[in-house]
């Protein structure tokens, strides 16, 4: 009997639907793209209206072969890729690649934002046409970027040095950590001042100086001195009395004046106000905010973190439930919520949290972007019953983390808002020498009902905000004075980017889609172009030198708002409001003579060598820090008369257990991270985890990393947490070479 032919991207979402649609389907995995514009030419015909030049790949050949013999013998053919642009185009790639006729055979797309049961049932009853307007969009997006990259790249090899590139958005993206860089390289810190007068109320006894600058959250609290305690808060000074401005203190002279005077004043409650506010949840993830929240919170990097997205999406096994997507689609822009889900949502709130934490009616939230696709959902638990806790021993560490994450997110932004109530104190100085009365003030803010609170905090200080209460005050009451603290403050430049405040700009900008993202940022450090420094965003030398590049000659290319427009387009044409060539020949015009003239007029440059510490073992010159097909390498300044190179390799600070030598991180020809010893080839000890500089406290074996904060010993298979005496510290790095 005739099956049904399901073709998705992935094998491990081929083997969820296989347990859902039964023995009528047959389920195949295409493994992403089976067509695309060839790796070693343009592939574009810019003369005749932009036609692509399509090929499978030869990887890709079997695989095509063997989905159209499927797809011979089937009755039916349904298109399962993904529910995005990217997902549409892989659909029709298929379609053409296997040169299938739709006249004659039934051809059906289906989509659905989560892998369960349900939902597939539901996509399946419900298919359709592939819709060219999604298709067109991508293959827009393709053809503009292949129409840069290929033809700025080739002028940066022959500009710069070889193995660069630029490309639409990604080189938008380098520009906004130069132009970032550049502001904290011209900021000038301005010194400023602050002062802190500790009191406490009138006719307590008090002995020896007030407790340490931020011993209690806010410098309030009680302390004991002796057998009496005294209610204790600090109150900063904040103008003179009746002025409106902030007092600006400039200096430590003008500190110290203020100090003495501050020191005669007499100190007296002028006012107790309590005011009561709420805070509301966030929304429910989109692709962006999962990913500044994970880095946040977790640690991870975008490219880390829709990996083991993608995972829980495609399905995981649960025991007895059998394989199940644990998310919805994890590419979304969209903070929309399907009714169910809202329903079963608030139904476990009010089982176990009680029925003053579910509100009056579901939340929904607006689009978080102009171009937000609305038929789309946000990325959610597929079923919030799945708690982490009862699904944790079927997952990953990784996968436990970032799906608690998700189902936090989402059963808050159901909850009942915060309730929170400030209480602020007005102190009056008055009396001082100068004649001058000051105003300080001292405010705390309480958690009076948890609401979402109870699930998921909003900022990590959310913990701390239910700070110990100003002791009890009235208007008129004298305050004794403990102590003033005069502190001294410089202006901060603006922060370098992370990974996270990166794609929150990007976001915010129009610029890139949620399923470019993590791409961009991958894109941009294997360039070289930025690096990561303490876990922050730093353009290299390499990445000034091709972002000033651009900027002089293709302004528009790398221009913030032109590449916010041109998604604008993008989206347009998803929407069928607008022809796809059209907006090729718009924008291939000007760029062609802009290409034409930077070929002419763009000097040749080269990048600057870094100087190392490293001296040459023939001739006895510096060392330089050169670039090679397979990345960075030490060679000698003394080039061409002489050849000497070295690899540039980096210290764990663990000694080889063969050996007693360096054992450094390496690159196999594959560019895979390895760890072997340094004296190879006299020792070829060699693993691939990452060394920690702890030893197996039950054998005393070389223990590895496995995961964040555990070690695994090599010897016995022993797991500890990872202790303070250097383990689990990042690695030394330090530069070490070996003749090759």
């Amino acid at each position: 009997m005739a099956k049904r032919l399901v073709i998705v991207e992935s094998p491990a979402k081929a083997r969820t639907l296989e347990g859902f649609l039964g023995s009528r389907y047959a389920v195949k995995a295409s493994v992403g793209h089976v067509r695309d514009l060839p790796k070693s030419r343009l592939g574009v015909d810019v003369e005749k209206d932009f036609v692509p030049k399509y090929t499978v790949p030869k990887e890709k050949k079997k695989v095509v072969d063997d989905l159209k013999k499927a797809a011979e013998k089937a009755v039916e053919v349904y298109l399962a890729t993904d529910p995005d642009r990217e997902g549409e185009a892989i659909s029709w790639h298929l379609v053409q690649a296997m040169g299938l006729d739709q006249a004659s055979k039934a051809i059906r797309r289906v989509v659905f934002h989560e892998i369960t049961k349900e939902a597939v049932t539901q996509a399946f009853s419900k298919p359709r046409q592939i819709d060219m307007s999604l298709v067109n969009a991508q293959q827009a997006r393709r053809i503009i970027d292949r129409l840069v990259g290929y033809q700025l790249s080739p002028l940066l090899w022959k500009k710069v040095r070889g193995r660069l590139s630029a490309g639409r958005v990604q080189s938008v993206a380098v520009r906004l950590v130069v132009e970032r860089e550049r502001e904290i390289l011209a900021f000038v810190p301005q010194e400023y001042w602050t002062i802190e007068a500790e009191v406490a109320t009138k006719g307590s006894k008090v002995q020896g100086p007030g407790p340490e600058k931020g011993s209690k959250a806010k410098g309030q609290g009680s302390r004991k001195n002796g057998a009496n305690d005294v209610a204790s808060f600090r109150a900063t000074l904040v103008s003179r009395w009746g002025q409106k401005e902030k007092l600006e203190i400039a200096d430590e002279a003008q500190a110290h004046a203020l100090v003495g005077d501050l020191k005669k004043a007499s100190y007296a409650v002028d006012s107790v106000r309590q005011k009561s506010s709420q805070r509301q949840p966030s929304p429910p993830f989109i692709t962006s905010t999962l990913q500044q929240e994970a880095y946040r919170r977790l640690g991870f990097s975008a490219k880390r973190t829709m990996a083991v997205a993608q995972q829980l999406y495609e399905g995981l096994p649960l025991g007895s439930e059998g394989t199940v997507g644990l998310i919805t689609y994890m590419r979304t822009d969209s903070t929309n919520v399907a009714a169910s889900a809202l329903e079963e949502t608030r139904n476990f709130i009010k089982e176990k949290y009680g029925e003053s934490y579910v509100p009056s009616s579901p939340r929904r939230f607006g689009k978080k972007s102009p171009g937000a696709q609305e038929a789309h959902e946000a990325i959610r638990p597929t079923s919030v019953k799945r708690e982490p806790e009862r699904v944790k021993g079927s997952l990953t560490s990784d996968q436990n983390r970032l799906y608690a994450l998700i189902w936090r997110r989402m059963v808050a932004s159901q909850m009942a808002s915060a309730s929170m109530e400030t209480t602020t104190v007005d102190v009056r100085a008055s009396g001082a020498p100068s004649g001058v009365d000051y105003l300080l003030r001292a405010s705390c803010t309480s958690v009076i009902f948890q609401g979402f609170l109870a699930v998921y905090a909003m900022d990590r200080e959310d913990e701390e905000k239910d700070c110990q209460p100003l002791p009890a005050l009235k208007k008129g009451e004298g305050l004794d004075l403990l102590g003033l603290f005069p502190d001294q403050h410089f202006t901060q430049p603006p922060p370098r980017y992370s990974e996270a405040t990166l794609v929150k700009t990007l976001e915010e900008k129009g610029i890139g889609r949620p399923s470019t993202y993590a791409p961009i940022l991958s894109t941009i450090q294997d360039r070289e172009y930025v690096q990561q420094v303490e876990k922050r965003l730093q353009p290299t030398e390499l990445g000034f030198l091709v972002n000033d590049l651009l900027v002089e000659h293709f302004p528009d290319v790398v221009d913030v708002g032109f590449t916010a427009q041109m998604e604008g387009e993008l989206d347009r044409i998803a929407q069928g409001k607008r022809e796809w060539v059209p907006l090729l020949r718009e924008f291939y015009g000007p760029f062609a003579i802009t290409l034409e003239k930077a070929n002419r007029e763009m000097q040749t440059v080269k990048p600057p060598e870094e100087v190392t510490d490293e001296v040459c073992d023939l001739c006895g010159k510096p060392m330089v820090i050169k670039h090679g097909r397979f990345g960075r390498f030490l060679a000698c300044s003394g080039y061409p008369e002489c050849r000497r190179t070295r690899s540039i390799m980096v210290k764990t600070g663990v000694a080889c257990p063969r050996c007693g030598g360096d054992l450094v991180e390496k690159r196999s020809k594959q560019g895979r991270r390895f760890y072997g010893c340094s004296r190879y080839p006299v020792c070829d000890f060699a693993l691939p985890q990452r060394p920690v500089a702890q030893i197996c406290s039950a054998c005393g074996g070389l223990m590895v990393a496995a995961g964040a904060r555990q070690a695994r010993c090599t010897s016995c298979g022993s797991r500890e947490v990872m202790g303070d005496g250097g383990a689990g510290k990042q690695e030394v790095r330090e530069k070490v070479t070996a003749a090759t």
